[in-house]
């Protein structure tokens, strides 16, 4: 269980996230949003390692993450893609996952084997065949669509197992069928894997449609948290963010 505990981060006299608290169970789907400069993206940089939290804890099955590096929090098992693909337009799709499966298990070695060990391949095919990228397992990354550099970025963060995934944005510079066909495969690996994931999403359709839970940021601080019913009806939330109209066509 993924458990954020009054965590704060002030940059100067700016507040970029002010006594925050969520819990997310194991298994479950949450989506943050939020105006521009909510702090959606320092939340989860605070989660991820990238920033360390002024106060507050940050609890993976109640050992707290707060101090340490990036790479130790992944090892416990908080994954992230980000909002811009992080990946090696050099290598193909396989290559990149095969590389990212050996420096996890510390066998940076194998990374210029022709055959790599069983483990390392089935780890990197199963998350291939999860995210529909095993019939481009050839292809270099730089000439994959933007859609599917996206994939391959979660791809990256599912290979390493972990237990809590955060997406930044997984529909981000997408046009209307490719926001769709991205969300049903983060949604499907959801219900497959059971993992918990936790994702930021501005199009509120997609948010509406695929999660339980939602978390709106306002401010830095937490506005709402609740169903989609819940939220779309609250008037701070309309307020803040939906407005009238988007709440109307909502409902």
């Amino acid at each position: 269980m993924l458990e954020i505990q009054h965590i704060s981060k002030s940059f100067g006299g700016v507040k970029a996230t002010d006594d925050v608290s969520l819990t997310c169970p194991d298994g479950s789907l949450t989506a943050v949003i939020g105006p521009n400069g909510a702090g959606k993206s320092t939340f989860f940089n605070q989660i991820s390692g990238a920033l360390r939290p002024d106060s507050g804890k940050i609890l993976l099955d109640g050992v707290d993450m707060v101090g340490l590096k990036p790479g130790e929090i992944v090892r416990h098992g908080i994954g992230r893609a980000f909002q811009v693909a992080s990946i090696f337009p050099s290598l193909t799709v396989e290559e990149t996952l095969l590389a990212a499966v050996a420096a996890d298990l510390k066998r940076s070695g194998e990374i210029l084997k022709r055959f790599p060990l069983p483990e390392t391949r089935d780890r990197a095919r199963h998350a291939m065949i999860m995210l529909g990228l095993e019939d481009k397992r050839h292809r270099r990354a730089s000439t994959l669509s933007h859609g599917d550099q996206k994939l391959l970025d979660i791809a990256l963060a599912l290979v390493l197992e972990p237990k809590v995934l955060l997406l930044d944005e997984p529909t981000a510079g997408m046009g209307p069928e490719e926001r769709w066909r991205m969300i049903e495969k983060v949604y499907e690996l959801w219900s497959r894997e059971k993992i918990t994931l936790v994702f930021i999403e501005h199009d509120m359709d997609i948010v509406f449609k695929i999660a339980p839970r939602i978390v709106v940021l306002c401010y830095g601080r937490v506005l709402a948290t609740g169903t989609p019913d819940e939220i779309r009806r609250n008037p701070k939330v309309i307020e803040a963010y939906l407005g009238t109209d988007h709440a109307e066509d909502a409902a």
